[in-house]
């Protein structure tokens, strides 16, 4: 079941980015199960943009120097509004039967 149902991925503007002065290169991004991430020259660079789960953050909360941000949230709930991605995935949900059909 996609985070995103109807959407393209590389519609949503949803991934990492690294502020190389305030990495102190600690590793733990490169802990992502997604691969996001390649060592480059002492410091993690993001080379997997699309392949971040949408919504996930969990190497920005635990970036020792706090370097990595994220977009907006709001702007990703507002797309999910805009392009009825809460519905969609609710409805798969239910066909699934991980959801009792209302």
């Amino acid at each position: 079941m996609p985070w995103i149902a109807g959407i393209q991925r590389d519609q949503v503007n949803w991934g990492p980015t690294v502020d190389a002065d305030k990495c102190v290169s600690c590793g733990m991004c490169m802990n992502c199960g997604k691969k996001v991430f390649e060592w480059v020259e002492g410091k993690p660079k993001v080379v997997r943009h699309y392949d971040c789960v949408v919504g996930c953050t969990t190497c920005g909360n635990l970036c020792l120097g706090n370097a990595i941000s994220f977009p907006d949230l709001q702007e990703l709930r507002r797309l999910f509004k805009e392009r009825g991605v809460w519905s969609a995935v609710k409805k798969a949900l239910i066909a699934e039967g991980k959801l009792p059909a209302e």
